[in-house]
């Protein structure tokens, strides 16, 4: 008769052994992946990286809007004064002063080069809309995601790293711009040496900037000066 099970077991029954001809069964990774893939997987890797940020299109609704009701007026009135004279009226007055002046000036008068100066820089600045990103306000940050897109207001980036600079003992006050490559910080510093202060704005920016997430570091330009005296 057979005892009771011994609890080690459970069932009574010794466990199996489970490594046969496969040798030891490999523990579990804590990170959760194994290390071949995360090794040879390259959407991970791709992920771990980065995509390239680029910066952010604008729609530009407005110009487009105003250039399509221009073209549609000029048109709808041209084909208007047409359709009129191709039924026995008369060319309505501004054509026929068009044609008659176009008629009769020569190329190098200063009416036509003038409309001509203008017509070519409206065509110089749709191409420049249709061809430049827009959004010169919103910075690209850093693609960690796949499929997700952020940027960060020039405005609200000056906002954080001039908090920033005032945290730095010594500042008075602070003046931060930042632009699309470039991050000038103007501090005024009444106690504390010059250098001093400027080596520690110049730490405590870099950090902002890099907690920032910005798809590309700006150069940093600082300038630490005394308190101007009234009177």
């Amino acid at each position: 008769m057979s005892g009771p099970p011994d609890p080690r077991y459970g069932t009574g029954h010794p466990p199996e052994d489970r490594t046969g001809d496969q040798g030891d069964v490999p523990a579990p990774d804590p990170s959760g992946a194994s290390a071949s893939s995360a090794t040879h997987d390259p959407v991970r890797a791709r992920h771990r990286r980065g995509a390239r940020a680029g910066r952010f299109w604008s729609v530009r609704r407005v110009p487009a809007a105003l250039l399509a009701l221009v073209v549609l007026g000029g048109t709808g009135l041209l084909l208007y004064d047409v359709a009129a004279v191709r039924a026995g009226r008369p060319a309505m007055r501004w054509r026929r002063v068009l044609a008659r002046e176009l008629a009769d000036r020569p190329l190098h008068d200063l009416w036509v080069l003038t409309g001509a100066a203008f017509a070519v820089a409206i065509g110089l600045w749709l191409l420049v809309l249709a061809l430049s990103p827009g959004l010169r306000g919103l910075l690209p940050m850093r693609r960690d995601r796949h499929g997700v897109r952020a940027g960060i207001d020039r405005s609200a980036a000056a906002l954080v790293l001039r908090d920033r600079a005032l945290e730095v003992s010594g500042v008075r006050s602070a003046r931060v711009r930042v632009g699309r490559g470039r991050v000038r910080l103007r501090a005024v510093s009444h106690f504390r040496g010059l250098d001093d202060v400027r080596a520690d704005l110049d730490t405590v920016i870099g950090t902002g900037i890099g907690e920032l997430g910005l798809a590309g570091a700006p150069r940093v330009s600082l300038s630490v000066r005394r308190p101007t005296r009234k009177g």
